[in-house]
């Protein structure tokens, strides 16, 4: 399925409306509706769309026909008419009744917020992997909409013998969605499976896995790049980059880990993308350490950690170590950075400032490689030696005919996971000494 990219036939941007509905489940549940709506005009944007106006309604539900209700259509309308716009985006997500009411009343293309977050991911996918998630996601919600959409799908097969006799047109769409999916969901496994085999193979190569987490444009991206001179896509914009990457990172000790960059987050994340995605997103779930990165200059950063935390919890990762990373504090007043919280593990810095990057470094470290140990291993085990070379930081090392004495920096978790061969020969006490 192709996206829809928005731009004229003209080649110039595509004009559109703003719309958002803010009912009293949304009141109560203590969200921001302007905040909201201000994101929905930097998804336009970033989407390549001029925004020419933006409309607000109160009502207690939405209205099952034209969700904003009757008169508000007419207004809006009217505002189609005066600024000359093509689109109506609608900050919540619409059925598809409503998509077909509101295109044959207004005379315009709808769109929702979940399919313009779509389109924005259709747009920035490179990898075989996130091209084919952002079209599984597409697929899974426009079926359920069909009927509302007189799109024809018949380019995604077809063929003689391919419609029943009696069969309808939109029966024949739906069908060929659903082999697509099926299809797609079976080239997903694949690359899946061959996702894990990676995995496995780091851990038990021993490599320390490190995830960036956090809300769209906080900057993952940029401290990729700066922690590990990665060449990656570093923008100040929603999405500026989709598909994972993982590079190596020296720390102070010298000791290398793995930083991997994962998609970023956003309030209404649609479930169709978080569970295309969530292969990509269980990167999380592998990491030893999470550096939870939030953007401390952002008005509303309180509820964009409480989005982060809830997708976190969805994909099973609420549990993991994390370091709380405070970015963009150069864009912040005195008085801002006062209020900012996350406890005494939280890490206040600019992703442009490198004695700030030297600091964050040597708290990956310390959260990494906490405990001190003493190991006594015999002279002959050398693979031994060499494991615990990989999982921990050795500061000391003595070595006899028959022994070989090491002092180990190192992470209970860490142990826990590679170190159990060497469990062992741990000493009780860090000061014990059997030679």
């Amino acid at each position: 399925m192709k996206p829809n990219h928005y731009e004229t036939g003209a080649g110039g941007q595509e004009k559109a409306l703003l719309v958002s509905l803010v009912t009293d489940e949304i009141r109560r549940s203590g969200a921001d509706p302007e905040h909201s709506l201000q994101e929905l005009v930097a998804l336009a944007e970033t989407a390549g769309v001029e925004v020419v106006s933006t409309l607000m309604q109160f009502r207690d539900v939405p209205d099952s026909k034209w969700f904003i209700g009757k008169g508000k259509v007419q207004e809006l309308k009217a505002l189609a008419a005066e600024t000359g716009a093509e689109t109506a985006i609608f900050d919540q997500e619409l059925s598809g009744a409503q998509v077909r009411n509101l295109e044959e009343e207004l005379d315009l293309k709808i769109i929702d917020r979940t399919q313009l977050i779509l389109d924005i991911f259709a747009g920035r996918a490179k990898t075989r992997e996130g091209i084919l998630q952002v079209e599984l996601a597409q697929l899974s919600y426009l079926l359920p909409r069909l009927s509302g959409h007189g799109v024809n799908l018949s380019r995604l097969g077809g063929g003689i013998g391919t419609r029943g006799p009696g069969e309808t047109k939109l029966e024949t769409d739906r069908r060929h969605i659903r082999n697509r999916i099926s299809e797609l969901k079976r080239q997903l496994e694949a690359v899946t499976q061959h996702r894990t085999l990676h995995r496995e193979r780091r851990r038990k190569a021993g490599a320390v896995q490190v995830a960036l987490v956090g809300y769209t444009n906080a900057g993952k991206s940029t401290l990729l790049r700066q922690l590990t001179q990665a060449d990656v896509l570093a923008e100040d914009k929603l999405f500026a980059t989709l598909d994972p990457t993982s590079r190596t990172m020296r720390l102070p000790s010298g000791k290398e880990v793995v930083l991997t960059d994962t998609v970023g987050f956003i309030q209404n994340l649609p479930h169709d993308l978080v569970a295309a995605f969530r292969a990509t997103l269980e990167e999380a779930n592998e990491a030893d350490l999470l550096l939870y990165v939030m953007d401390a200059s952002s008005p509303m950063r309180e509820r964009q950690k409480a989005v982060v935390e809830e997708v976190l919890a969805e994909l099973g990762a609420a549990g993991k170590p994390t370091l709380p990373v405070w970015n963009k504090i150069d864009l912040c007043s005195p008085a801002s950075l006062s209020l900012l919280g996350g406890g005494t593990d939280a890490i206040r810095m600019s992703a442009l400032n490198e004695r700030d990057l030297e600091r964050l470094r040597a708290k990956i470290e310390d959260k990494l490689l906490g405990e001190t140990c003493r190991l006594r291993i015999p002279a002959a085990r050398g693979d031994l030696a060499s494991l615990a070379y990989r999982v921990g930081e050795v500061t000391e090392s003595e070595a006899s005919e028959d022994w070989l004495l090491m002092t180990v920096r190192l992470n209970p978790a860490d142990m826990e996971k590679w170190g159990r061969p060497l469990e062992p020969f741990r000493l009780g006490e860090p000061d014990e000494r059997q030679m």
